[in-house]
């Protein structure tokens, strides 16, 4: 194993994979990483499928699903519902050895239910199942509509991963959500301590959008915020986290067997040249959280990352300030921040437009 991912988990952040094809699993490549690289889980989304599906490796299993008859959607759910069981039966070892916290491999609800709460829910549950894995973890957006299908899912004791989190209001919503969802779970008899949930922080994106608002102000003080909003953002989180997760609620959840619901940071690919490539891995070093990285950012951390400091109450004063500075520029942080969420969305459902065109293309030559 690298060193300096080895560094990491000293730090207790798990390493997980952001992405996950058949030919990964049947080559041993993923195995690999896991032995090599101590990758505890793999987070997964329509894009990363439809990648993988244009490839080689599902022939014959397309071949199959047009044999008969299967339609476009179902045909979605047959091939990732099948490689992530797959993977999450490969991660087996890894969530008996961490007592279910790591070995997670999540699969998402289908993009154009976001709006639908009882869609949502339904889908959710309908997800599990199929994996049939007890190390699946179902992706959920943290919309509006997301918040009362991911306290329903949690009710009925499964494990999600709330994805497209970028305010820290939003943020608080989440949690508010996993904790009734523990509550409806122990009302229902439930184990609790079966239940993992992360909550997925976006990094780049955030900076992206901001910093195209800094470049456009033609400012020195703008021009020495560049690339700090993203880790702002995720340091409050983190206080958040601290404040929520050490309540009283919670509490008596934990003595019930509860475990707190972990950040996840999502989006750590680095989008700026201009910045460290293992700018969002370095910068947010924190105990029991995840960070989730393509490969390229994964094999570029294990080259030459460095662990920072980790995330301490001194860097919770200094990312108020960040913030502080980017609302004196005028830069409004809840208009880019549900800007940021309609855009992730916009980004989901074409994602999901392009498993489907992928899919029915694949069909139809197999």
């Amino acid at each position: 194993m690298s060193s300096r991912l080895q560094q990491l988990r000293d730090h207790r952040v798990s390493i997980w994979l952001d992405d996950l094809s058949r030919p990964r699993l049947e080559s041993g490549g993923l195995a690999a990483m896991i032995e090599k690289s101590h990758v505890t889980g793999v987070t997964t989304n329509p894009t990363i499928f439809a990648k993988a599906i244009a490839g080689d490796g599902y022939h014959s299993t397309l071949h199959d699903l047009r044999t008969r008859g299967v339609g476009v959607d179902e045909a979605i759910e047959e091939l990732t519902t099948a490689d992530v069981a797959e993977a999450a039966r490969l991660f087996r070892p890894v969530h008996e050895a961490t007592d279910g916290v790591d070995g997670r491999v999540s699969i998402e609800v289908a993009p154009p239910l976001a709006h639908d709460s009882a869609g949502t829910a339904a889908s959710a549950k309908a997800l599990w199942e199929k994996v049939g894995e007890p190390n699946a973890m179902i992706k959920i957006p943290a919309t509006e509509a997301g918040l009362p299908a991911i306290a329903e899912t949690i009710g009925a004791g499964i494990s999600v991963n709330v994805t497209l989190v970028f305010s820290l209001t939003r943020y608080r919503h989440v949690v508010e959500a996993y904790l009734q969802g523990l509550e409806k779970a122990r009302a229902a008899g439930h184990d609790l301590g079966r239940i993992q949930s992360v909550a997925s922080v976006f990094v780049s994106r955030v900076d992206a959008e901001i910093d195209s608002r800094l470049d456009a102000l033609d400012d020195p003080a703008a021009a020495r915020l560049k690339g700090r909003a993203g880790i702002a953002n995720c340091v409050l989180a983190h206080e958040i986290h601290s404040q929520l997760f050490t309540s009283e609620r919670f509490r008596v959840l934990e003595l019930a067997g509860a475990c707190p619901q972990r950040l996840l940071w999502a989006s750590t690919g680095v989008k700026n040249p201009d910045y460290p490539d293992t700018l969002y891995v370095s910068s947010l070093v924190a105990p029991d959280t995840v960070n989730t990285m393509p490969e390229a950012t994964l094999e570029a951390f294990a080259d030459h990352g460095e662990v920072s400091a980790e995330i301490s109450p001194d860097d919770y004063r200094a990312a108020d300030e960040v913030f502080d500075s980017l609302a004196r520029l005028g830069i409004d942080y809840a208009e880019v921040m549900d800007l940021l969420e309609v855009q992730g969305l916009e980004k989901f459902d074409d994602s999901w437009t392009e498993l489907q065109a992928t899919v029915a293309k694949a069909l139809e030559v197999s």
